[in-house]
Formats: structure tokens, C-alpha cells, sequence
């Protein structure tokens, strides 16, 4: 049996929610990170699940899947080098160590 459409979305929903979730009530940077991560990939499972379901014979929703996907790579890549740059000068990789990034 094949997951429906509504099947899939259901997912992309909890996966959305799990990262806003774990995005506003985490103080540590890495699962703040994670969860934007999370974010991302449920949008990539939508455009997937629209794609398939309702515009079987286009690849649109293909193609923005890998440009997400590219554009969450050098997101990750940037923000693990302000971590790692924050853990070399405070020693710590809380978001209330980082008040200096605000100005």
C-alpha cells in the first residue's frame, strides 16, 4: 500500500512542528540548527508530495527540492563556523553566551 497525499502531509506537518518546537524552546545553538534542518526537509517533503500527486509528469517540485537542499548545505556550513568561532571565544554555545552578536 502507498502513502496518499494526506499521509505524507501529515508528516510534513509533524516534522515542521517538531522543528519550530525544538527551534523556540532550545538554548543550545547545535539543536536550534538541527531543527531549522527539520524545517527544511518537511518543506522538501511537501514539493516532493505535490510534485508526485498532483503534477506527476513535471519535475518542478524536484528542482526546488535540490535547490533547498543546496541552499540548507551552505546554511549549515556558515552557521557551524559561527558555532565553532563562538566555542573558541566563550567557550560555550548557548544562545545567552551570544550577546555580542546582536550589535
Amino acid at each position: 500500500m502507498q502513502p496518499g497525499l494526506y499521509h505524507i502531509l501529515f508528516i510534513s506537518t509533524g516534522l515542521f512542528f517538531i522543528g519550530a518546537y525544538g527551534f523556540f524552546t532550545r538554548k543550545n545553538l547545535i539543536t536550534m540548527l538541527m531543527s531549522i534542518e527539520l524545517i527544511l526537509n518537511s518543506v522538501n517533503l511537501n514539493f516532493i508530495a505535490f510534485n508526485k500527486y498532483l503534477w506527476p509528469n513535471q519535475m518542478d517540485g524536484l528542482f526546488f527540492t535540490l535547490f533547498i537542499i543546496a541552499i540548507a548545505a551552505a546554511e549549515a556550513a556558515v552557521a557551524i563556523a559561527i558555532i565553532i568561532n563562538l566555542y573558541r571565544n566563550h567557550q560555550s554555545i548557548d544562545v545567552d553566551d551570544a550577546e555580542e552578536l546582536k550589535y
